[in-house]
C-alpha cells in the first residue's frame, strides 16, 4: 500500500450480539497510571524544517506568525511538504498534535496559486470536528478573499443549498449532510481535486464507510487524497487502499501514547457511589474545568441533572441534542459559564478547549485509542493537565 511499513491494531470480535455494542477490550488501568510523573514541557521533536522553508505565500506565512505557530509541529513538519508536492499521504496523529493546519495550510497556498473553486473537499465524522476545521481555515485565510461553507446536520437544510451557490474554495461536511447535498444536486463530487478524510478511524467506527465510498467513487476529477488517522485497524484496509495511491505514510511518534504533559491516575470505588467519587474530585481546588465522559447519551443526561441537583454548573453534550444544544454547551464551557462538560465520546475528538484542568472518565474507555482521545482535552499548549479513571 505504501513504501513504508505500518502495523494496523488487531480488533476484538464482537461477542454483544444483543445490543450490538462493541465488545469491551481487556485494557490494562496500568496503562491509566502515571500520577507524579507529569512534566509541562515533554521532550521536543526536532524539526526538518520551519514554516519558512515551504516556499509558502507571504500573506499565510504571516497569518501562521500571527496564530503563535513558531515552529511546524511534527506532523506538519513531515506532511506539508509531500501535500505541496501532490503525492496522497496517510497521517498517523492523535488529538493536539496540530494535524488541521497539516492538510490546511498546504491546501491555502495551492488556492493562493490557483485561485480554483471547490478545490478540496474535507470530510470529518463530527459535527464539532467540521466546525473546528471550518474556524481554522477562517483563522488561516483572514483577508486573503478564500472561503469556505461548512455542511453538517443539525442546520438549515436551506441555508445549506443557499451556502454551496456561493463562491466556495473550500467544502467541510459530515458524511450524512454531505450526501443529502448530492442527493439534492446542490454538491457535485466532480468539480473537486482534493479529498481530506479527517479522523478516518472514528468515522469508520461510526458507520460511515459506505458513505465514503461512494463520495470517493464520485470524486472523476480527483487528483489527490490525504487520509489522518489515529490510529487503523484491518477493517479499514480494504477501504484505505480504494482511496489512495502509492501514499507517503508519515507518523507523530507521540500520536499513540499518552501525553507526559498529563498526570493520571486511576480510583477504585471500592463499594463507594461512584457519583460521590465525582464530587470529591469537582470540589477539589483547581478543578474550574472539568471534562466528564460517560458511556451512554442517557447516563449522560442522568449525571447533569443530578450535578446540579448538587449545585455544580454543568451542561451535557452528545449525539441526541440538537446542534444549537451542543454549540450553546461548549460556548458555555468555553466561556466559564459552566465548569463541568458532561459527554459521550462524540467530543473525544475535534473539540479544542483551552485551560481543561481536569478529564474524569466515569467509565473506562472501550479502548486505549478512545482513552488517548479523551485525556487529550488537558494537558494542551504545554501546560500540565490531570486525568483521572473510575473503575468498579
Amino acid at each position: 500500500m505504501n513504501n513504508k511499513s505500518y502495523t494496523y491494531k488487531k480488533r476484538r470480535p464482537n461477542t454483544n450480539s444483543k445490543r450490538n455494542k462493541p465488545a469491551r477490550a481487556a485494557i490494562d488501568v496500568n496503562q491509566y497510571i502515571n500520577e507524579g510523573k507529569a512534566q509541562a514541557t515533554p521532550e521536543a521533536y526536532v524539526n526538518q524544517y520551519t514554516f519558512a522553508d515551504f516556499g509558502l505565500d507571504n500573506s499565510l506565512e504571516a497569518l501562521i506568525a500571527e496564530k503563535g505557530y513558531k515552529n511546524p509541529s511534527e506532523v506538519q513538519d513531515k506532511a506539508i511538504k509531500p501535500i505541496m508536492e501532490g503525492r496522497d499521504l496517510i497521517g498517523i496523529a492523535g488529538t493536539g498534535t496540530g494535524k488541521t493546519a497539516a492538510f490546511l495550510i498546504p491546501i491555502i497556498q495551492m488556492l493562493l496559486e490557483n485561485r480554483q473553486e471547490n478545490l478540496a473537499l474535507v470530510i470529518a465524522p463530527t459535527r464539532e470536528l467540521a466546525n473546528q476545521i471550518q474556524d481554522e481555515f477562517k483563522s488561516l485565510t483572514h483577508r486573503l478573499r478564500l472561503y469556505s461553507t461548512c455542511l453538517i446536520g443539525g442546520t438549515s437544510v436551506g441555508e445549506s443549498i443557499r451556502n454551496l451557490k456561493r463562491q466556495n474554495h473550500l467544502i467541510i461536511g459530515t458524511p450524512g449532510r454531505l450526501q443529502d447535498m448530492a442527493n439534492q444536486k446542490a454538491l457535485d463530487y466532480s468539480k473537486f481535486n482534493i479529498l481530506v478524510l479527517d479522523e478516518f478511524d472514528r468515522m469508520l467506527d461510526m458507520g460511515f464507510s459506505k458513505e465514503v465510498e461512494k463520495i470517493n467513487q464520485q470524486m472523476t476529477n480527483k487528483e489527490q487524497s490525504l487520509l489522518f488517522s489515529a490510529t487503523l485497524d484491518p477493517s479499514q484496509k480494504n477501504l484505505v487502499n480504494k482511496i489512495v495511491r502509492n501514499p507517503v505514510t508519515v507518523q507523530s511518534e507521540h500520536s499513540t501514547h499518552t501525553s507526559d504533559a498529563i498526570d493520571q491516575k486511576v480510583i477504585q470505588s471500592n463499594g463507594k457511589d461512584k457519583f460521590t467519587l465525582v464530587k470529591d474530585l469537582l470540589s477539589e481546588p483547581g478543578n474550574n474545568k472539568t471534562i466528564l465522559f460517560c458511556e451512554t447519551k442517557r447516563h449522560a443526561d442522568r449525571m447533569v441533572k443530578k450535578l446540579l441537583r448538587d449545585e455544580f454548573s454543568a451542561d451535557a453534550i452528545h449525539g441526541n441534542k440538537t446542534q444549537r444544544q451542543r454549540e450553546k454547551a461548549l460556548n458555555r464551557f468555553k466561556t466559564g459559564r459552566i465548569n463541568v462538560l458532561v459527554a459521550t465520546d462524540v467530543v473525544a475528538r475535534g473539540i479544542d478547549v483551552e485551560n481543561v484542568e481536569l478529564v474524569i472518565n466515569y467509565q473506562a474507555p472501550m479502548n486505549y485509542a478512545d482513552y488517548i482521545h479523551r485525556i487529550g482535552r488537558t494537558g494542551r499548549a504545554g501546560k500540565v493537565g490531570r486525568a483521572v479513571t473510575l473503575i468498579d
